[in-house]
């Protein structure tokens, strides 16, 4: 049951729209298409939905799919946590192309801007390029066993099992958060530009020729996509509980033990910080054009929408399941994906002019 809660005194500015359920538990998150979403589940089973929440196909793969489905162009591209990849049909969901025998997809894959190349890293930290159109490899680079010529680097010989934060392709650079440190690799060719011993973190955003690294101990850095170097630093003491997120003119990460910061971007400055009813795991989304929707961790799953500039409560409505990844807006529908594989929707109301 969808529940709102009005935390002002005026009408609901939310009435639920939808919800689905995919029939299994979801880790993945939603992919957001112009007419839809896409996800999978830990059944194996890749869905697209349109706007009203109707399944438009779905392709059942057999093993759990734990990280978003990459769209590249007309293809969606999907890995299983067994190693097998697939590429398949937008339109219908039918399979283009599938490798078995791979490792397992533990990381989100990234589509560069054209469609054209899916980036992959696996479990150990190789990164490989596949073609999309065909799944041939364009270059593959094993994981690093040396420390990186500049800076010291900590060889690690396991990696910690479960997801990793996903890469971002910047330009014609691919930043790779690694067990050994975050590393810089040519997109073309994978030959390495650059590396720093920043580990654990809990995810990557990107603006223009800045790259910011959130880490779960509690370091949220600025670097330079040329050269690694550091723009600025911000540390939490009690840590970081979610990835940053540009939005409405702030980098946005959840501090622990439950709190939303806002950091200006170009000094790293705390510009808004705001109390949760639970932590903030996933990634804030903008709705509305001035509201900032804020998923939280929850068993209530409580989606808060603030509203620019002050970040003041506007709203709060209940999902009865953990939100734990990124809300997908589409006009005035906002979907979110809960852990339980429910798709939930609300539809915005715009308010009247005064």
């Amino acid at each position: 049951m969808l529940t709102l809660a009005v935390m002002a005194c005026q009408r609901a500015p939310v009435e639920p729209a939808f919800q689905y359920s995919s029939d299994a538990s979801s880790r993945t998150g939603l992919t957001a298409l112009p007419d839809g979403v896409l996800l999978g589940n830990e059944a194996g089973a890749v869905v697209r939905l349109d706007r009203e929440g109707r399944p438009v196909w779905t392709t059942r793969l057999g093993r759990e799919v734990a990280v978003p489905p990459a769209l590249a162009g007309e293809s969606v591209v999907v890995g299983t946590v067994v190693g097998e990849v697939a590429c398949l049909s937008l339109e219908d969901g039918k399979e283009r192309w599938r490798l078995g025998g791979e490792p397992p997809v533990l990381t989100p894959p990234v589509v560069d801007d054209a469609g054209h190349t899916v980036y992959l890293v696996a479990p150990d930290g190789a990164v490989r390029a596949l073609a999309v159109d065909s799944g041939q490899e364009r270059w593959k680079r094993p994981a690093p066993k040396a420390p990186a010529p500049v800076e010291s680097l900590e060889p690690r010989v396991s990696v910690a099992p479960g997801l990793r934060a996903a890469p971002v392709r910047v330009a014609d650079v691919l930043v790779v958060p690694l067990g050994s440190g975050l590393w810089a690799l040519d997109a073309r060719s994978g030959e390495p530009r650059w590396s720093r011993p920043v580990t654990d973190v809990v995810g990557l955003d990107s603006e223009r020729d800045t790259v910011f690294v959130a880490t779960r101990p509690g370091r949220v850095l600025a670097l330079s996509v040329n050269d690694g170097s550091t723009r600025w630093e911000q540390r939490f003491a009690d840590g970081v509980t979610g990835p940053p997120a540009r939005a409405l003119g702030a980098l946005w990460v959840g501090a622990g033990p439950s709190s939303l910061v806002g950091l200006s971007t170009s000094e790293g400055r705390e510009v808004a910080r705001v109390a949760l009813p639970s932590p903030l795991v996933g990634r804030v989304q903008v709705g509305l054009e001035d509201l900032l929707l804020v998923p939280t961790s929850g068993h209530e799953g409580r989606l808060v929408a603030l509203k620019a500039p002050g970040w003041t409560p506007a709203f709060t409505v209940r999902a009865d399941t953990p939100l734990r990844t990124r809300p997908v807006v589409r006009g005035p529908l906002v979907f979110v994906l809960g852990l339980d594989g429910r798709v939930l929707a609300w539809r915005l109301r715009v308010p009247p002019p005064a």
